[in-house]
């Protein structure tokens, strides 16, 4: 299974910078195996049957890009840099995994000075991150990161443009509440009050996990036989309650559906040929073609890199040749691609869970 198996073209012009407003009139791209339809977000309700559950991550974006400098006192006198941060991962210790811009002018043992009395030192490298331990825990690093950081957007759309005032609203779920992610779980973004209301109407059921999505969810694969990529770790949470839910959902006969690859990734991550139980932890599950799913029954989620596990991941659920074909026609009627981007609807025309 080649890396080139997984590559499209892409016109440049079909990568959202902004979301749709409203966040439910995003278009809509469903797959029932090979048969596509377009629709918006607010349809879903005609694909979605009373009975079904959709599993929505609850992670809650951070202001994860930060500016600060860096003092040094040398011969000639006092040495300041200016270095740029993005948190990437919280470690299990309190740290931070982060990027560091330009990693060479901080040593080991240093400390970057932000806004807001923020300040971190540099602990040590890991797999060239920063590992960093900042002066504040608790409520009053929340307080102030808010201060000090900008909403980290992915990278193919701060190449486009700087992230604003508008983007802390936009790049978050209408159901954010635990911190700890520095990308969102996109496909949520979707979601507003009265699409809520619609499906609660309707006999759809949710349930709430938490993954916080990482940086290197925008990492390339670099290795051309993509069975050796090694995936990056993400921290998440399944309760008790939620694995109650879908287990139930299950034994009734209605779907289960995650809303986003990050749900996916977690219930998939929590679950044993029985069924889905309680966890936390760390998970590095990589799902390409030839995984069999233990409970996912079909996923909405955005339009995804070339050559990306996400697009892997898809494929692993409708089939290469189908999602070959979706995303040729989602190319060829201009449907808004990445995080802003617009949705999709994929459901297996085979019962693909266990």
């Amino acid at each position: 299974m080649q890396l080139s198996d997984f590559d499209f073209d892409l016109p440049e012009q079909l990568i959202a910078t902004r979301p749709a407003r409203p966040r439910s009139s995003a278009r809509l791209l469903v797959a029932e195996g090979a048969g596509i339809s377009d629709a918006r977000v607010t349809d879903l309700t005609r694909w979605l049957r009373p009975g079904d559950r959709l599993v929505l991550n609850d992670t809650r974006v951070i202001p994860a890009r930060l500016r600060g400098t860096r003092h040094r006192t040398t011969g000639q006198g006092e040495s300041v840099a200016s270095i740029e941060v993005t948190l990437a991962m919280p470690r299990a210790d309190g740290t931070w995994n982060a990027l560091v811009k330009p990693l060479r002018k901080l040593e080991d043992g240093e400390s970057i000075n932000f806004q807001g009395g923020l300040q971190a030192q540099c602990l040590g490298r890991d797999s060239g991150q920063a590992v960093l331990r900042f002066n504040l825990q608790g409520d009053d690093f929340d307080t102030a990161l808010a201060l000090a950081g900008q909403i980290p957007l992915p990278p193919y759309i701060a190449a486009k443009r700087e992230a604003d005032a508008q983007d802390r609203d936009d790049y978050q779920t209408i159901w954010a509440r635990n911190a700890g992610a520095v990308a969102a779980p996109t496909a949520s973004l979707h979601f507003d009050e009265d699409l809520m209301q619609a499906l609660h109407a309707h006999g759809v059921d949710v349930s709430f996990v938490t993954l916080h999505v990482g940086a290197g969810t925008f990492l390339p694969v670099k290795v051309e036989d993509v069975t050796t990529h090694k995936m990056h770790a993400e921290w998440g949470a399944v309760s008790a309650q939620a694995a109650a839910e879908i287990n139930a959902t299950r034994a009734a006969g209605g779907r289960v559906i995650p809303v986003g690859t990050t749900a996916l990734r977690l219930i998939e991550s929590a679950a044993t040929e029985a069924g889905m139980r309680d966890w936390q932890g760390e998970t590095e599950i990589f799902i390409y073609p030839g995984y069999r799913f233990k409970v996912t029954d079909g996923l909405m989620t955005n339009f995804h890199l070339p050559k990306s596990t996400l697009l892997m991941l898809v494929s692993a659920l409708m089939g290469q040749e189908c999602i070959r074909s979706i995303y040729a026609h989602a190319v060829a009627h201009q449907y808004r691609f990445f995080s802003y981007g617009d949705a999709s609807l994929l459901l297996p025309v085979t019962d693909i869970a266990s």
